[in-house]
């Protein structure tokens, strides 16, 4: 067990209201403590620590100044609030942190009350403040009262169109509001974008004129290269026409930079805003990545996600592994095809080192796009890549492919345009819970027209995957994988396209039939394996395909079997929902086939580890046995002799 830090102060916060009892110098402290146990805690845990060590003096500031839970505090993207749940009355239960059963790593309504609003994908708070604003001024009914909306928003997020638009309607509507810019620099990947060079402009309109001279000899007292960006800033806004800067356009009162490590500017600051705004609000405090932590600092995602770690050396306790991950083999797959096409790029949104494409990037930068936080964007840019005649690969996580649906119909499916989906993180996530499952995207693009989806069994078919979208030019395809390494399969040399529509036969067997769909391949294999041992061995199947489905081998081993059972990793309306049409159409019931489709339960999961997620949603090896025994009649193995 790591030794816990010293903290005498924080020891005397059960809740926000304590702060209030301490001084402007205490509070300074209490941030000091604070950040030492967010570093004690989430070397325990893992998790991530970075976002959380930049606004711990923020932290400690809004709850000292405001009233929380009754004034609405969102965190955006909520991956920083660690710190913020310590304060509000769960430090006892830090250490549960991204476990089973345990404190959820994102902000979340049914946790606590001083969670308003769940935001684990980005640059949603501004949107969430702007309602609360809006009820609060109708009268909306809430256990707390409604008092002011803080959104807390990072750079990173701040570069996606919603954050803006919500600007557009909050400007427009003239509610009091209040939006914390936390300009770090650095979101997960280094910021891409014009507005990553867009810093400040220090002016306030009324009725904060007394407060615009505060603001501009705020300048002085930042450290040097915070002082050197605002000059940078300013110099670069001197030949803008004059009306302010693009938040005030917006209609936004801003003020700006502050330093925001410096408690003796974010209090006094933040006491002004609270007493005297009327209208919406934006302010800008600068802050660094990883404060406070060296090997967080010196990281170059800035300490962004990490396992357990030594609190003294930084060093990560990751347990090792023989097989390569699923991404590194998706990354290697990618420069083959780029070695063989001048025509592969590749864009990911805001995720390079997650999706891999930092290898692809460093190989081929003239290649490879970081389109930021902007899915939507992301992947219309790919269409029009595509429409030009490139061969562009859309790397995204499944969780934030979402984001870019209506684009993925409109601007790619509906055009046929031949786009590379490579979608990762397919499946439950562990730590990061129900936010960042990959559930859906089977549903969502295998019910487009003209779409190919593929899922990898194992880290083999994910290399061949990768070359059949490289050669593929009819139109969208997609190719799914999780996140972790690989079953440890042998690898070739180089990735082959496989036939498009046409699945495989693993294992040989009769009476039952199982259709796997993805990397629940292993745990059905080890099903059949134990079947056989009782007298019952089942042929395995690999599907390959969700869309287009493999008629002829759907259709025989319908024909084959007394049953069929297929096996996914996503939402009800997926791969099994689509073999059910088909065996329907061709009247394969009528003949009496017992069918069954083991899917994703109608539930959204909560973060523990995969395994264990999995084994919730009753997708394990024996789970699998028993809808084999349930789908036969069978109450147990030893009845399969009988």
């Amino acid at each position: 067990m790591t030794d816990r830090p010293k903290t005498p102060l924080l020891d005397k916060v059960q809740a926000p209201a304590d702060l209030k009892r301490f001084s402007d110098a205490e509070l300074t402290q209490v941030a000091h403590e604070l950040r030492a146990e967010t570093i004690s805690a989430v070397s325990e845990t893992g998790g991530h620590l970075g976002a959380g060590l930049g606004v711990v003096e923020l932290t400690v500031a809004l709850h000292a100044v405001f009233d929380t839970p009754r004034d609405r505090l969102i965190w955006d993207v909520s991956h920083q609030s660690y710190p913020h749940k310590i304060l509000t009355g769960r430090r006892d239960r830090i250490r549960t942190l991204r476990q089973k059963d345990g404190l959820s790593g994102f902000t979340k309504r049914s946790e606590s009350p001083y969670d308003p609003f769940g935001a684990a994908h980005s640059s949603t708070s501004i949107s969430a403040a702007l309602g609360f604003a809006v009820a609060r001024d109708l009268g909306g009914k809430t256990p707390e009262g409604i008092g002011d909306a803080i959104a807390v928003i990072g750079d990173g997020a701040m570069s996606a169109g919603m954050a803006f638009e919500a600007m557009n309607n909050a400007g427009h509507l003239g509610k009091r509001m209040i939006v914390i810019l936390n300009d770090n620099e650095m979101s997960i990947a280094p910021p891409t974008g014009a507005l990553s060079t867009y810093l400040s402009r220090l002016y306030a309109e009324a009725p904060f004129q007394d407060l615009k001279a505060a603001a501009k000899s705020a300048v002085s007292m930042l450290p040097g290269p915070f002082r050197e960006g605002a000059k940078r800033a300013k110099d670069m806004l001197k030949g803008m026409a004059v009306g302010g800067t693009l938040f005030e356009e917006l209609g936004f009162s801003y003020l700006g930079p502050i330093d925001g490590h410096d408690m003796s500017q974010l209090l006094p600051v933040l006491r002004t805003i609270r007493s005297r705004a009327t209208g919406p609000v934006l302010l800008h405090v600068i802050t660094k990545k990883g404060k406070g932590y060296s090997p967080a600092e010196g990281a170059r995602d800035k300490g962004h996600a990490t396992a357990k770690f030594d609190v003294i050396t930084g060093k990560q306790k990751k347990t090792p592994s023989n097989a390569p991950s699923y991404t590194s083999v998706f990354a290697k797959g990618l420069l083959q095809a780029a070695e063989a096409d001048d025509a592969v790029c590749a864009v990911t949104a805001a995720m390079p080192d997650g999706t891999g494409l930092n290898l692809f990037a460093e190989r081929y930068p003239s290649r490879c796009f970081d389109v930021g936080i902007a899915e939507q964007h992301g992947v219309t840019f790919a269409a029009g890549l595509a429409a030009g005649g490139m061969k562009p690969f859309c790397a995204m996580y499944s969780t934030f492919l979402q984001r870019g649906y209506d684009q993925v119909v409109h601007d790619v499916a509906i055009q046929r345009l031949p786009v590379r989906f490579a979608i990762d993180r397919a499946g439950l996530v562990g730590a990061d819970g129900a936010t960042h499952a990959g559930s859906f995207d089977i549903a969502f693009l295998a019910n487009l027209p003209g779409f190919t989806v593929m899922a990898a069994a194992d880290e083999a078919e994910l290399l061949h995957m990768v070359a059949t979208a490289a050669a593929h030019d009819e139109g969208p395809i997609a190719f799914r994988f999780p996140r972790g390494e690989g079953a440890g399969v042998e690898m070739p040399e180089r990735g082959q396209p496989v036939e498009i529509g046409k699945g495989r036969i693993v294992r040989e067997g009769g009476r039952v039939a199982l259709l796997s769909f993805g990397t629940r391949l292993s745990e059905v294999m080890k099903a059949a394996e134990a079947l056989a041992a009782a007298g019952l061995a089942p042929t395995v199947a690999d599907a390959r395909f969700a869309k287009p489905l493999d008629r002829d081998l759907i259709l025989t081993l319908a024909r084959d079997h007394e049953a069929l059972i297929t096996v996914e990793e996503g939402a009800i309306g997926g791969f099994g929902s689509h073999v059910a049409q088909l065996l329907a159409e061709e009247g394969v019931f009528d003949r009496g086939l017992k069918y069954r489709s083991m899917v994703l339960p109608d539930i959204f999961i909560d973060q523990a580890s995969p395994a264990d997620m999995y084994a919730v949603a009753g997708m394990n090896a024996a789970q699998i046995e028993a809808k084999v025994l349930e789908t036969l009649g069978v109450a147990k193995l030893g009845e399969l002799r009988a």
